[in-house]
């Protein structure tokens, strides 16, 4: 509820990139506070900016946020105090914020999984061989070559209306989505096929909405709070402690799935060559309240070459 000391700024900034994705997550967000706090939704403001990622909108990216691709301009901003915070998907947060920022709250996390979708309906499985994937992400790229080394996986970027036009041109036979988007904008019935995530890892933190803060504004940082799911924040802390011990770039594909189970925390790992050869998958269990250490132990686990998954994980 709202602290009736709390002054806030009218309007509340609220920052985010401008992809009809990441302002369904804004206005998912400012809904949130709204009905948290008691404050009319007019007082939030959501202002939409274009980050470096937008721009580069032709080159392969990573799926993970290690150089801030799509965050830097909404950070900036936050510092220097033009925005009051700012919506994510967490898993194009970098692994190390910027000096003065936190991030205070994390939304209860959607459906983790990638999907795959595909013109004439075929599952994964079942494209015959020399089939046409896209995606631009490393990850999914690894992952596609591995189980199915017989298909052909060609860089594929753009918004996720944007994709799946260029599917059903038939650039591609075939591409991967995060199942958590298809969700929030309302397009689930595109799915062909939901991937198991233990046969195909997601990316560390996807399918989670993080709020970031300046440490420094803390109204904004207490309002923001009271929207956090512990259970979420758990286990992106760890996939993300993963991934950072892990040093994880844009030339090394990282999966990283945690669960929480009352006071246990399981984080499932893997880290593979980007030609889908050489998997390193690796299971740890732990307390909650130790949840980086978890992830630090599991990536950990995979530098030291002990990384075999155990049979009764």
């Amino acid at each position: 509820m709202m602290d009736a000391n709390a002054s806030y700024p009218d309007p509340i900034k609220i920052g985010t990139r401008g992809s009809p994705l990441a302002l369904a997550q804004a206005a998912e967000v400012a809904a949130r506070l709204a009905a948290c706090h008691g404050l009319p939704q007019a007082q939030f403001e959501i202002i939409p900016l274009v980050t470096k990622g937008d721009r580069l909108h032709e080159a392969p990216l990573p799926d993970v946020g290690v150089k801030g691709l799509f965050t830097l301009e909404l950070e900036e901003r936050l510092l220097s105090g033009e925005l009051d915070l700012a919506v994510h998907s967490a898993k194009d947060v970098a692994t190390v914020l910027p000096t003065g920022l936190s991030l205070s709250a994390f939304l209860p996390r959607e459906d983790v999984r990638d999907v795959f979708i595909s013109r004439s309906g075929y599952k994964l499985w079942e494209l015959p061989p020399g089939a046409i994937v896209g995606t631009s992400s490393i990850r999914r790229q690894a992952l596609v070559s591995m189980h199915r080394p017989d298909l052909v996986v060609v860089p594929f970027r753009g918004l996720v209306g944007t994709r799946l036009h260029k599917l059903e041109s038939g650039i591609v036979d075939a591409t991967l989505l995060a199942m958590a988007g298809l969700n929030r904008l309302g397009m689930s019935h595109a799915a062909t096929q939901l991937l198991d995530p233990r046969e195909f890892p997601p990316a560390p933190a996807q399918g989670a909405i993080c709020i970031e803060t300046a440490v420094t504004n803390r109204a904004i940082t207490g309002l923001v709070s009271a929207l956090n799911d512990p259970a979420t924040a758990d286990a992106v802390t760890s996939e993300r402690a993963f991934l950072r011990r892990l040093d994880g770039s844009c030339r090394t594909p990282i999966g990283a799935h945690a669960v929480c189970h009352g006071s246990e925390i399981v984080l499932r790992g893997i880290m593979i060559d980007p030609r889908g050869t050489n998997p390193k998958k690796v299971v740890v269990r732990g307390r909650r309240g130790a949840a980086q250490k978890v992830g630090e132990e599991a990536a950990g686990l995979i530098l030291s070459g002990v990384f075999r998954e155990p049979a009764s994980a």
